[in-house]
């Protein structure tokens, strides 16, 4: 049996490998890719903890906790909706409502049914200077990785300039909740699959209302 500290893609294996007798040979080819994601899972936070790099430690674990209920992308809105015109107003709203729509969806249905706890740091030698103060909620998928994704897809859909810049800032949040050992990498990648999905969904919408 797994924990629940373990990868999310254990646990669905571990889910899986109790089905009746007669479904289980279908099933297993499924069990055996996703317990060897689940390891993969494991080694890359591993390895994340491993790096030698403790200039990053204070930057990544300040931005990190400054990422906290999104406030680098509501920031942004603001500066986009006051300073930047029509296009900079469509935008925000935009970008907002994906952070809206990201956050309802990962930290309500997927966070609910993931139901696994956050990983081990200490066991798994993050070290302490990176740490920040571990989130009561569960850990699949990571909800700071949805919003930022959500809200770098939304607003590089209306202001394609900022494509680049904002989704490179929300990638190196998400690189932060691995660092700093609240998240596993698997949690990572599905919150920001999740959240760049919903915010292409987000900024589609917007373009119709916009038409309309």
């Amino acid at each position: 049996m797994t924990r629940p500290d373990e990868p999310v893609e254990e646990r669905l294996a571990d889910r899986l490998s109790h089905q009746t007798p007669d479904q289980r040979p279908a099933g297993e080819p499924l069990v055996q890719l996703l317990r060897r994601l689940g390891t993969y899972d494991r080694a890359a936070y591993a390895a994340v903890a491993r790096m030698p790099t403790p200039t990053l430690d204070a930057p990544l674990r300040e931005l990190s906790g400054f990422a906290n209920h999104s406030k680098p992308w509501l920031i942004l809105a603001g500066t986009l909706a006051v300073l930047g015109g029509p296009r900079g107003r469509r935008a925000a709203l935009t970008g907002v409502a994906a952070i809206g729509v990201a956050s309802l969806v990962v930290n309500q249905p997927m966070k609910l049914i993931g139901a696994r706890s956050r990983p081990a740091r200490q066991q798994h030698g993050i070290p302490e200077s990176r740490w920040v103060p571990m989130p009561t909620s569960t850990s699949f998928p990571s909800g700071h990785s949805a919003s930022a994704a959500a809200f770098a897809v939304a607003v590089g859909s209306v202001l394609p300039a900022l494509a680049i810049p904002v989704g490179a800032s929300a990638a190196v949040v998400a690189f932060s909740r691995v660092y700093t050992g609240v998240h596993y990498p698997g949690d990572v990648l599905v919150g920001v699959g999740t959240g760049a999905l919903l915010g292409g969904l987000c900024a589609r919408v917007g373009r119709r209302v916009g038409r309309g």
